[in-house]
């Protein structure tokens, strides 16, 4: 994570991420080792046309990185709207999109200037 310490995932199971010590029942963004809960609001808008709120350019997604990991959850069912991954084209930003539990490894991994939206079910 950029500026301070890498967060810590502690346990993920369908519904709940364990990350620090603290269990949350709600998808997250981690944006330079900041965690907060991820607000889907903007994008349920296209709920409709993928079955699913997908993660799209509406929301506040956290763009000061070099590398965007996005969990698509338990089961990889999260859709990523192709605007998102334009945009990371175009910033030159790496986007690792993979189902949650390999986005967790690769944020255990390396997460150095890595940002992140996990969604934890599904």
């Amino acid at each position: 994570m950029r500026g301070g310490a890498a967060v810590r995932f502690d346990k993920f199971s369908f519904g709940s991420i364990r990350i620090d010590g603290v269990t949350r029942d709600y998808d997250v963004v981690i944006d330079g080792g900041e965690i907060r809960k991820r607000k889907k609001k903007p994008s349920k808008q296209f709920r409709d046309e993928f079955g699913h709120t997908p993660l799209s350019i509406e929301e506040d997604i956290p763009w000061q990185c070099r590398r965007l990991v996005v969990g698509t959850g338990a089961y990889g069912s999260l859709p990523v709207m192709k605007e998102v991954k334009r945009e990371a084209e175009r910033r030159k930003i790496e986007l690792l999109v993979v189902p949650t539990p390999q986005a967790i490894e690769a944020l255990e991994q390396g997460a150095e200037d890595t940002n992140a939206i996990l969604h934890v079910t599904c």
